[in-house]
């Protein structure tokens, strides 16, 4: 799991790399491809415990995944924010600002 959340660090997708750029220098930190429990988060704050969610078309072939992990990270006391890639393509400072 380790290997692929680096990978996915490495393939970052477009939407990733844009709200990453905003979020990097940012405090609390936030961190990305996060392992937590079987779940690699795309982008957290461990400290506010927020998990950030950037969903393109893939995620339409993984709703259960998804549902599964937002009900484990809530359960947790962690709370879920699900942006749409072309919704941060589109306006990457509000997404960055939504986030924080």
């Amino acid at each position: 799991m380790t290997e692929r959340a680096r990978a996915l660090r490495r393939e970052a997708t477009p939407a990733e790399r844009a709200l990453w750029r905003l979020l990097a220098s940012t405090r609390p930190r936030f961190t990305r491809q996060l392992r937590v429990g079987g779940f690699i988060i795309d982008l957290a704050c461990r400290q506010a415990r927020v998990a950030v969610e950037l969903d393109g078309s893939q995620h339409h072939d993984q709703l259960d995944y998804d549902t599964r992990r937002t009900a484990w990270l809530e359960r947790g006391g962690g709370r879920v924010i699900r942006l749409r890639n072309s919704d941060v393509l589109a306006n990457p400072e509000g997404a960055a600002t939504f986030v924080l």
